[in-house]
């Protein structure tokens, strides 16, 4: 299977799905535990059949699917397919498919000097630490990567990284200057924006856009 681009998979998903630090999710809200369970047994019935399988979280409330081809490690053709029938099996069941709010958090360790310091967060995390980061087997803890810092600067070790889909990032940078925060750079725009809280504290804004 073919690795597809940013721009590929936003033209082609089905509507209310969105890529999402390197995986195609939604939220499917069912309104309570039997109905979420019902599509989830019937998401299993049809990934089986496709010998593709999801990852899926079963809340109260809603159920959240991300698709990735792990073979690849990255999202084709054959994800794009599945999603369509996940989204056809949730209008089925009266549930539309909503990524709106959807969001993946990972955490930046700014270092003078990360192989020094990464095996002991791994060891912390309980991680493997590979390509500059730390990241959790299961899948359940953020992402810890380490960007390079000199030694005597002053700088803010950690920041957040948000990655969001397009469509929310004005929205929240707007909603951030308005709670006191300030916009400190778009330099790297479409691909991230870096904001500040009112102490200067930093979060960086992060989509698909403009990424190889």
């Amino acid at each position: 299977m073919t690795q597809l681009t940013g721009q590929e998979i936003a033209e082609r998903a089905p509507r209310g799905w969105s890529y999402l630090l390197g995986a195609l999710r939604t939220r499917l809200p069912t309104g309570d535990f039997a109905t979420g369970l019902a599509l989830v047994n019937a998401i299993g019935a049809a990934a089986e059949a496709a010998d593709h399988h999801p990852d899926l979280d079963l809340r109260y409330t809603y159920v959240d699917v991300s698709l990735v081809s792990h073979d690849v490690g990255a999202v084709t053709g054959r994800d794009l397919r599945l999603a369509a029938t996940i989204s056809e099996l949730a209008a089925e069941a009266g549930v539309t498919a909503d990524a709106a709010g959807l969001t993946r958090l990972e955490l930046a360790l700014d270092s003078p000097d990360q192989a020094r310091i990464m095996p002991f967060w791994a060891a912390v995390l309980g991680g493997e630490a590979k390509s500059g980061e730390v990241a959790d087997p299961a899948g359940t803890l953020p992402v810890l990567w380490f960007q390079e810092s000199g030694d005597e600067e002053p700088r803010q070790r950690w920041h957040p990284d948000l990655w969001v889909d397009p469509s929310e990032v004005q929205p929240r940078i707007d909603a951030a200057i308005e709670a006191g925060g300030t916009l400190v750079s778009d330099a790297e725009a479409p691909s991230f924006w870096v904001l500040a809280d009112p102490e200067g504290n930093r979060v960086c804004l992060c989509t698909w856009q403009s990424r190889s």
